[in-house]
C-alpha cells in the first residue's frame, strides 16, 4: 500500500524494547559505570544520549548510528549515493533543509530517504506525507553525509552561483581545450581570469568567510563556507585546475613554479564595491594543489562592544575588568568562534590618545587606526614570545597577543601583567574554566595564575534566524521541559525559527551572533585554583560565586533563543 510504514522484523521489535544505552552496553562499546554517568548527565542536559556519548569520547558517531539502526530496524549507510528523480520535487526544499531528511534514490515505487535522528518522528511523517504515493525506505546516515547531499543537490544558492558562470559555460568552456599547457600562459588567459573573478565575486555576494578549491581525480569542486557551514557551489572543468591555481598564486605573489610545498599569501582586491583582504593558503594533495582563501571584508566590519550582542550582565562585567590597569584577560573557544573579533572590539573600547596599545598577531587580520600591530613571522624568528619581549621595550599600556601557545609566551605575558600592563590574549579551550587548567598544563604555577588572570571569556558563534522568513511557533510541553525553558519567559509562549527563503538560500539562517560565558577570577574561584581543582570543580566554584556567578554557554544561548535571535538546535550544535 503506497505510503504504508515498512514492516519491522521481529528482531527490530525486540531491539526497540531496549534503550540505546543498553544496546551499546551489550555490544561492549561502553561499560555499566559509563552508562550510569551518561544517564545522570542526560537528566540535566537537553542533549540526546548519542550526543553525550560522542562529546565524552565514549563512542564515535558511526558506533552510535549503527546501534540506532539496530534499535529502529533500519539500515545504516556511512556513505550516501545520490541519484536524482523527478519525484523528489514533491518535497519542498525548505523542508529538506529544516529537517535534514533527504531523498536519495528511487527504485520502482520505493524511495530511499536518509535520516540522522530516527527518534524525531514528526519530520519523518512530513516527508512521508509529501511522498504519500510511494513506499518509503528510511536509512540512517551521519549528519555530515546528509548535509553533503543537501548542499550538493538541493541548495537553491547553487543555481545562483552557476548563473554567475553562465557566460563561461556557454561561450568559453570550449576554449579551455585550446589553452596553453604552460601554467603561466594559462593563468593569464581571459577565461581563467574571468573564472577566478566569478568565484571571488560570488563568494563576497554570498557572505562567504572561506572559499575552497578542491581537486579530485575526475572533478574539481568549489565550496563556500557561509555562516560556518560549507556549501558546494560550482564544479568547473577539471582540466582548468592548474591555470586556476596559478592565477590565484599570481594575484597573491606566490611562486607558481612551486607545487610541492605549502604556500601562504595575501590578495588585496575590490569586489562588488567592497575592499576585501584575502588570505591564500595552498597545500599539495594527491590530485593537485588545494587552495583555501579566507575573505576578510573590511568594508562591512565595525569593531565595537555595542555590536557584539553581549547580554547586559556580561557586558558590565567585561567593561569593569578592562578598566583594570594590569592583569590578563583571556578569550577562549575553538578556531572560527570569533575570538579575534571580540579582542578587536575590546581594543577599540580601550583605544584613546592616553594609551599606547600594541598587538602581536598571526596574521594581522584588520587594521585599527591608532594601534601598533605587529605581524608574527615564525620563519624569520619573530615568534609571539619574541614579539612580546620587544613590545615591553616600547612603553606599552595595553598588549594584545594573538594566542598563548606555549609556556614561554605564557610566562612573558604573566610577567607583563605583574609589571603593570594589561594583557589580552586567546587560548584554544572549550570553556572558561579549562583555560586555567590549560595554563597549569603548560607549567604555570597556580599562584601566578590567580595573581594575574582577571577574567576568562568563552564564546561560540551561532547562526541567526533569517529575518526575511522568521516565523513563530508553539513549542510542545515536552520540548519546553527537555531544553530547560521556563514558559513564563517565552514571548507569548512562542519560539522562533526560519522557514527558509531565497534570502537565506533555504537554510532558515542568515548571519551569526556570539554566545558567551564569563568567568571572573574572584576570591572563590582563586581558592579553587590554588587548591589544584580540576576544570569541573573550578566551574562549580564560578557558578556558585556570590559576586560574579558564571553563566554557562548553554544558558546564554537559551536567552538568545527566547529573544528570537537563534534556535535551540543551533545552541545545542555549538555548545
Amino acid at each position: 500500500m503506497p505510503g504504508a510504514w515498512p514492516t519491522e522484523s521481529p528482531r527490530a521489535h525486540a531491539a526497540m524494547k531496549k534503550q540505546l544505552g543498553e544496546l551499546l552496553l551489550e555490544e561492549g562499546v561502553i561499560t555499566r559505570d559509563e552508562l550510569q554517568d551518561v544517564l545522570k548527565i542526560q537528566k540535566k542536559s537537553p542533549l540526546r544520549m548519542g550526543q553525550i556519548l560522542q562529546k565524552k569520547g565514549l563512542a564515535d558517531e558511526d558506533q552510535v548510528l549503527k546501534t540506532l539502526a539496530r534499535q529502529y530496524g533500519y539500515e545504516f549507510q556511512p556513505r550516501l549515493t545520490f541519484k536524482y528523480d523527478e519525484s523528489f520535487q514533491k518535497i519542498p526544499v525548505n523542508l529538506i533543509h529544516r529537517t535534514r531528511i533527504v531523498p536519495l534514490s528511487k527504485s520502482g515505487k520505493t524511495i530511499t530517504v536518509a535520516v540522522n535522528d530516527p527518534s524525531n518522528l514528526h519530520p519523518m511523517d512530513d516527508v512521508r506525507m509529501c511522498l504519500r504515493d510511494y513506499r518509503i525506505k528510511f536509512v540512517i546516515a551521519p549528519e555530515t553525509e546528509i548535509m553533503r547531499v543537501i548542499h550538493g543537490s538541493f541548495d537553491q544558492a547553487a543555481a545562483a552561483a552557476r548563473e554567475v558562470m553562465d557566460g563561461l559555460d556557454s561561450d568559453e568552456y570550449a576554449e579551455f581545450d585550446q589553452l596553453s599547457e604552460d601554467t603561466l600562459d594559462m593563468a593569464n588567459e581571459a577565461p581563467i581570469i574571468r573564472m577566478v573573478n566569478a568565484i571571488l565575486t560570488q563568494g563576497v555576494q554570498e557572505r562567504a568567510s572561506d572559499i575552497h578549491i578542491e581537486p579530485f581525480e575526475k572533478h574539481l569542486d568549489v565550496r563556500y563556507r557561509i555562516d560556518g557551514i560549507l556549501h558546494k557551489r560550482l564544479q568547473p572543468p577539471r582540466l582548468i585546475h592548474p591555470g586556476l591555481v596559478s592565477r590565484i598564486k599570481i594575484m597573491a605573489n606566490l611562486n607558481i613554479a612551486e607545487n610541492r610545498l605549502p604556500q601562504d599569501g595575501r590578495i588585496k582586491i575590490k569586489l562588488s564595491g567592497k575592499d576585501v583582504d584575502i588570505r591564500v593558503s595552498t597545500v599539495p594533495t594527491q590530485y593537485g594543489e588545494r587552495v583555501v582563501m579566507r575573505l576578510l571584508n573590511k568594508s562591512d566590519v565595525a569593531f565595537s562592544m555595542d555590536t557584539m550582542g553581549f547580554l547586559p550582565e556580561i557586558r558590565n562585567e567585561l567593561e569593569e575588568v578592562i578598566k583594570e590597569p594590569n592583569g590578563i584577560i583571556l578569550v577562549t573557544g575553538p578556531t572560527g568562534s570569533g575570538k579575534s573579533t571580540t579582542l578587536y572590539a575590546v581594543l577599540s573600547a580601550l583605544n584613546d590618545e592616553e594609551r599606547n596599545i600594541l598587538t602581536a598577531e598571526d596574521p594581522v587580520e584588520y587594521e585599527i587606526d591608532g594601534i601598533g600591530q605587529m605581524h608574527i613571522q615564525e620563519k624569520i624568528g619573530l615568534s609571539f614570545a619574541n614579539a612580546l619581549r620587544a613590545m615591553l621595550r616600547q612603553d606599552p599600556d595595553v598588549i594584545m597577543v594573538g594566542e598563548i601557545r606555549d609556556q614561554e609566551t605564557a610566562r612573558i605575558a604573566i610577567q607583563s601583567a605583574l609589571t603593570g600592563h594589561l594583557v589580552l590574549s586567546t587560548l584554544h579551550t572549550n570553556d572558561a574554566p579549562s583555560a586555567v587548567t590549560r595554563l597549569v598544563d603548560m607549567g604555570i604555577e597556580p599562584y601566578l595564575i590567580t595573581s594575574t588572570v582577571r577574567a576568562v571569556l568563552a564564546q561560540r558563534l551561532v547562526r541567526v534566524i533569517c529575518p526575511a522568513c522568521k516565523t513563530a511557533y508553539q513549542p510542545s510541553a515536552q520540548e519546553i521541559k527537555d531544553f530547560g525553558f521556563e514558559k513564563k519567559n517565552l514571548k507569548g509562549g512562542k519560539l522562533f525559527r526560519g522557514s527558509g527563503c531565497e534570502e537565506c538560500v533555504g537554510t532558515g539562517y542568515r548571519g551569526r551572533a556570539g554566545i558567551y560565558s564569563m568567568m571572573v577570577l574572584d576570591h572563590s574561584v582563586q581558592r579553587s585554583v590554588l587548591r589544584g581543582d580540576d576544570a569541573e570543580q573550578i566551574a562549580q566554584a564560578a557558578r556558585e560565586s556570590k559576586a560574579h556567578p558564571m553563566m554557562s554557554l548553554y544558558d546564554y544561548g537559551l536567552r538568545k533563543v527566547v529573544e528570537g535571535v537563534t534556535t535551540i538546535e543551533e545552541v545545542v550544535r555549538v555548545t
